[in-house]
């Protein structure tokens, strides 16, 4: 099947549901919540092939109407797709950061396995911020021993000011100096998030 045929297939169920859509790629424009596409979309991502197709999918599920719903299918897109392939761009980092907005504490362990694997490139970043959305209380010290991976210690920032990790106070002010002015302002984020 063509990428066109592809898409015609998920923007036709889409259209059933009264979402008028010319295009997949049209519902990332979409200015309303669209929570009935949500099991449409997650229906269709394991069977598309086109990569195009499926980081469409996978952006357009990233949207706080699939959080919890759509975050095991996701992780299990993200195993599919090999580390050599588009570890630093496309579709791992585009379902990566799916799951920082959609992830919760049912896929923790597979968050945790994922983000201390290295070859997970750029990736991990944005997995390092999903952790953000854990109640899991182990998230926070695993977001303090990433504060030692240079590769993602601004995005674990993000995370600890995220949970308002109190017991990482110490550990987000050393980044105060960072030579990189945006993990340093990060650590004024995450900060000024303990104190409120």
């Amino acid at each position: 099947m063509t990428r066109e045929e592809e898409d015609k297939l998920v923007t036709a169920d889409l259209n059933r549901l009264g979402i008028d859509v010319a295009s997949l790629f049209d519902l990332m424009k979409w200015k309303q919540p669209y929570p009935a596409a949500v099991p449409v979309l997650l229906e269709h991502l394991p069977h598309v092939q086109d990569r195009g197709i499926k980081e469409g999918i996978v952006r357009a599920l990233t949207t706080k109407e699939a959080r919890g719903k759509v975050d095991a299918a996701l992780v299990t897109e993200f195993l599919a797709v090999p580390p050599s392939a588009n570890a630093n761009t496309g579709l791992k980092w585009a379902i990566a950061n799916a799951l920082s907005v959609v992830a919760t504490d049912a896929v923790y362990a597979d968050i945790v396995a994922l983000v201390k694997d290295r070859q997970h490139g750029k990736s991990r970043e944005m997995l390092a911020v999903a952790l953000g959305n854990m109640k899991t209380p182990t998230a926070v010290d695993l977001l303090i021993e990433l504060l030692n991976d240079d590769e993602v210690a601004g995005h674990a920032l993000m995370a600890l000011g995220k949970l308002k990790a109190q017991k990482a106070r110490s550990q987000i002010e050393r980044f105060l100096g960072c030579s990189k002015p945006w993990v340093r302002k990060e650590a004024s984020k995450a900060l000024a998030k303990l104190d409120t």
